[in-house]
């Protein structure tokens, strides 16, 4: 028995003098993001791309946060709340430009690049049809890399955020709709929906996509009776099925859209482009046709409108009233509700950048993610979407090419 514990006291002695096999480990200070949230100064912007909760998660994990002081308020989130989860409160906007990443949910504007570092990497919308060539030039000179959160697709081909902002604006559509329905002024004073003996509201939906599926639920949930529109038999064949309520659906016939306008008290106006602008659908003849104090809420006035009395209008001034109809064209619905749209965001971008932690680096999640790489718009001051170049004749380098180049 003595003669194995000495054995097993030599070949112990032995072995902490043999070579051992060094594990590189990524340090935790390579693992930290540090992560600057500016409060949004795009007009009517409400949301925030990150919750106190989203915060919390991210300190937890060893990272960074720097919030502008009042980033959260248009959503109700307070400086308190965020410093209550780990988040260093700056009040001078410089602070917040000296993190390695800026999240935000508008692009940035001329000023606040001006403020951004050399070799930065940005993560907000990409939004082309309102930024100048001259915004892209600044970001392209300081060797940003930027990704759109538009872009973005998550592991089944979803553009999550988009998608996420869809349903908001759909159902929030329809909201929209019966506050100006029932109680605004020249409105018709009926309620979306109907009750027993009386019949139910009228809601003529245009688009069986992500906004029109939602105006869909939300109004037959009221008890709306509901008339769908869209080009494709496909959309409205799988939206009926996955509804599974009967719906009236119909392809883009005038004739058979004029009819139903005339007899509807709410149009949704639901269509997205495929190009640069949305197609016109309803014409202002169609809609001088229309039921006195009906409304209108067109949801593809940020691309133009699918209907031609439709302009832009705004969160403080959002109503025109043409041929006696009501018609609300805010571009911007998600910030209608924006606490909900804020942590919709949050939900999204908290996993994406809990994965850029645990790699060590941005490019190796670019690398390895081909959702992550779809949103890169710019990689250290080269352009790598194909839109953007063709839209500001930028010189092109497609992303998967040019990493695996180096």
């Amino acid at each position: 028995m003595e003669d194995s514990k000495e054995a097993l006291k030599s070949l112990s002695k032995q072995a902490a003098f043999l070579p051992k096999e060094q594990l590189q480990e990524v340090e935790a200070s390579d693992r930290e993001l540090f992560i600057g949230l500016p409060r949004e100064t795009s007009f009517q912007e409400n949301r925030v791309a990150l919750t106190p909760e989203a915060v919390g998660v991210l300190v937890s994990n060893g990272h960074r946060v720097y919030v502008e002081t009042n980033a959260g308020k248009g959503a109700n989130f307070l400086d308190r709340e965020y410093s209550e989860a780990g988040a260093k409160i700056c009040y001078d906007v410089n602070e917040v430009y000296e993190a390695n990443l800026i999240l935000k949910v508008a692009p940035p504007s001329l000023d606040e690049i001006d403020l951004m570092q050399r070799g930065q990497y940005l993560v907000s919308a990409l939004q082309l049809s309102t930024i100048s060539r001259e915004h892209f030039k600044k970001l392209i000179d300081k060797k940003i890399t930027a990704i759109a959160w538009d872009y973005y697709m998550d592991e089944e081909g979803i553009f999550p955020v988009v998608r996420a902002m869809g349903e908001i604006a759909g159902t929030t559509s329809i909201l929209v709709a019966a506050e100006l329905l029932g109680n605004y002024k020249g409105g018709r004073k009926t309620m979306v929906g109907g009750i027993s003996g009386v019949a139910p509201t009228e809601v003529v939906i245009i688009g069986a996509g992500t906004v029109g599926e939602y105006a869909t639920r939300a109004a037959i949930g009221l008890g709306a009776s509901v008339m769908l529109f869209d080009e494709s038999t496909y959309k409205l064949r799988r939206l009926q099925n996955d509804i599974g309520v009967r719906l009236k659906t119909c392809t883009f016939q005038p004739a058979v859209l004029e009819r139903a306008l005339r007899n509807a008290d709410v149009a949704i106006g639901a269509v997205r482009a495929k190009e640069e602008r949305t197609p016109c659908i309803v014409t202002e003849a169609m809609v001088s046709h229309m039921k006195e104090g009906s409304v209108i809420v067109d949801v593809s006035i940020d691309q133009g409108g699918c209907f031609e009395t439709s302009e832009v209008t705004n969160h403080h001034e959002p109503i025109q009233t043409k041929h006696g109809v009501i018609h609300y064209g805010v571009p911007n619905i998600a910030s209608r509700v924006s606490k909900t749209a804020s942590r919709a965001l949050s939900n999204i971008f908290v996993p994406v950048l809990l994965n850029f932690g645990e790699h060590g680096n941005f490019e190796s999640v670019i690398r390895r993610y081909t959702g992550v790489r779809n949103g890169v718009y710019l990689y250290n001051g080269t352009v790598t979407n194909k839109n953007l170049s063709e839209a500001f004749k930028f010189p092109y380098k497609n992303l998967d090419l040019f990493m695996a180049a180096f």
